[in-house]
């Protein structure tokens, strides 16, 4: 069976994310990460990025980072062969119980012809905004998804049951 970890990225990850954008992305547009941002979620925004390992070697990650109130999550990204395991669901739990309690919207962006992160989204409980045209540059469109406040509360307690988030004290304390 499967050894899997998850943790917040440090600063020597820098090249691991980098080889795993490569991998999972290669040349497609628009083209992989570029190392800058990636140094700054290695280095500025670690404790709200995130590696997936399994069996100790490197599979996937999470990069997203935290402004005020608000939380981007940018970029969800796992090898083709651990995209029907625990990784994703190890994953959005790290990141979820990270910011829930620290921010009043969180934002995604996905382009429109991927189907499966706009439904990830959709579960976790964003609705689509807006649409952002030359997002990247010339043609390249972007659906943006946010997932408020009030709704973070509503959803709390399924996240509960779905085990991204621990059940809140409140919730505890009125269980006899």
């Amino acid at each position: 069976m499967a050894n899997y970890e998850v943790r917040p990225l440090t600063a020597t990850d820098h090249a691991t994310i980098m080889t795993l954008e490569q991998r999972i992305f290669g040349d497609d547009p628009p083209g992989v990460l570029g190392p800058y941002y990636v140094r700054l979620c290695c280095d500025v925004y670690a404790d709200c990025c995130f590696l997936a390992l399994c069996d100790g070697e490197p599979v996937g990650y999470l990069l997203s980072f935290m402004r005020g109130r608000e939380a981007h999550c940018t970029t969800l990204a796992i090898l083709e062969e651990y995209q029907r395991t625990r990784v994703v669901a190890l994953l959005l739990r790290a990141f979820v119980r990270r910011v829930i309690d620290d921010v009043d919207a969180c934002w995604f962006t996905v382009t429109p012809d991927n189907a499966a992160a706009r439904a990830l989204h959709a579960t976790l409980g964003a609705h689509e905004v807006l649409t952002h045209l030359n997002y990247y540059g010339p043609g390249d469109r972007r659906i943006a998804s946010v997932i408020d406040a009030e709704r973070f509360g509503r959803l709390r307690t399924r996240y509960e049951r779905l085990g991204l988030v621990e059940p809140s004290a409140r919730r505890l304390e009125a269980v006899p």
